[in-house]
């Protein structure tokens, strides 16, 4: 999968919450329809079998409830890539990143492993913290390997936790710092390591072996160690396809660095000018290089730079999910998942408690026919109509964004004020009117997009032009 993961630190983030962020999107040329889900104790496999590989594994008879957002059609596996559990711990797989032939010469890919189908659905029921996630997932991956390299980010209230795979079985796992954000676009990211710091710093049991016997570390003897350098790459694609991304989102969160968007040196984590907000993230998840010659719905530049590099908006994002842990909330009330469908410059971001037990069917009943009954088809069609006029329909897109996700913040100070005053509160139902009002916004604006959309299709001619 080709995605964009971004990380915020306690420190970081305008209300202390962890905040872990990541659109998911689909393969070029694909697309992929999604629905959000509650899966239960009693729903939970206890023999799971992959789908695109051969891997099998026995599963702990002891599962937690979690949200997730799989595949609607399920013809691939389940790929759940987003959720929080009953234990308020959040998980996000995948980042599909790079590496590099030295490593997989040392340790090949193993064909019958696991793979971002599997991980969240192999982890997220069974951990009680972020910390123990990597441990779980890295047991995981020591004994059955993986079949394609990636990122998983884990969280709690405290902490933030960025687990990388190394060839077939080996990873490594970074502490995020909490006065941070991470940048990480389907590369290989951490680019510091410290082997003899384990409160911060974890790996694959025989990872400095492996290390050494094979060469790896590019580093010279005076200089800490870099991953990056040892397990990455540094590929004409990176330059064009992974290190924009990154450079876009920094430059927006810590406009006073100077970089280069092709350079192989933008830093894995960096601080911000100012505490980021759910509304930073949902606008760097949605970034195609506005104001620079790089936008391809900008007037600067030419129609040849304005292709040069891939946008972090694109048009085959499945789903995005921001997992907000804020501290000092009720158990109840601690795990927000923000969710959207489809293309982010066109879509907005939609906050649901996660301590439920089903979600609404705007967001979970996701058909395999076009349907402007649940969210996901109805962000497709604005998107697809608005794409080709897109500066004429831009102040009704910012509009419903910023409308939108206001209601979203009012229903969580709501909710959190009638709390504090002792009030019994029904989330589901809190849930339930939030996808209503998303159900309404989201309709008047497709009625709008296609209306405009209508008048300014190429035929159109007028007996008064």
């Amino acid at each position: 999968m080709a995605c964009t993961t971004i990380l915020v630190g306690k420190k970081a983030s305008y209300d202390g919450s962890t905040l872990i962020a990541r659109t998911e999107d689909s393969q070029d040329g694909e697309f992929t329809p999604k629905k959000f889900i509650v899966v239960h104790p009693e729903e939970q496999l206890r023999h799971y079998k992959s789908v695109l590989s051969t891997f099998e594994m026995k599963l702990p008879d002891n599962p937690m409830r979690y949200t997730a957002v799989p595949d609607a059609l399920s013809r691939d596996g389940i790929w759940g890539e987003a959720g929080i559990n009953a234990y308020n711990v959040a998980m996000s797989a995948t980042e599909t990143i790079t590496t590099n032939a030295r490593v997989l010469g040392a340790d090949p890919l193993v064909s019958s492993g696991i793979g971002e189908e599997d991980m969240l659905t192999l982890v997220l029921p069974y951990i009680h913290s972020a910390r123990e996630g990597v441990e779980l997932l890295g047991s995981i991956l020591e004994k059955y390997g993986t079949y394609e390299s990636n990122g998983i980010a884990f969280s709690d209230s405290d902490e933030i936790w960025w687990l990388e795979t190394i060839g077939g079985h080996h990873w490594i796992a970074r502490r995020v710092p909490d006065d941070v954000y991470v940048t990480n676009p389907n590369q290989f990211g951490i680019d510091y390591f410290e082997f003899n710091n384990p409160t911060a710093y974890l790996h694959s049991s025989d990872l400095r072996k492996f290390i050494a016997e094979h060469h790896l570390d590019l580093t010279y003897s005076n200089e800490h160690f870099n991953p990056r350098y040892a397990f990455g790459s540094q590929r004409d694609k990176d330059r064009r396809y992974n290190t924009p991304r990154s450079w876009a989102i920094q430059r927006f969160l810590t406009p006073d660095v100077e970089q280069d968007p092709k350079s192989f040196f933008i830093p894995w984590c960096q601080k911000p000018y100012r505490k980021v907000s759910i509304e930073d993230i949902k606008y760097v998840l949605s970034n195609h290089y506005q104001d620079t010659v790089f936008d391809p719905y900008g007037s600067e530049g030419t129609s040849v730079s304005q292709k040069k590099f891939r946008p972090i908006g694109i048009n085959r994002t499945s789903q995005t999910a921001i997992l907000q842990l804020r501290p000092n909330q009720p158990h109840e009330t601690t795990g927000i998942q923000w969710l959207s469908y489809g293309s982010m410059p066109f879509t907005t971001m939609v906050p649901f408690f996660t301590q439920i037990s089903k979600t609404p069917d705007y967001f979970a009943n996701t058909t395999e026919k076009v349907s402007t009954d649940n969210f996901y088809w109805s962000s497709r069609l604005i998107a697809a109509l608005a794409d080709t006029h897109y500066h004429y329909h831009a102040g009704h897109l910012d509009d419903y964004i910023e409308q939108t996700m206001a209601q979203g913040h009012a229903m969580l100070y709501k909710v959190d004020a009638a709390l504090s005053s002792g009030e019994k509160i029904d989330l589901e139902a809190e849930n339930q009117a939030m996808s209503d009002y998303i159900q309404d916004e989201t309709q008047k604006l497709l009625n709008q997009v296609l209306f405009d959309a209508s008048d300014l299709m190429t035929n159109r001619f007028s007996a008064n032009d």
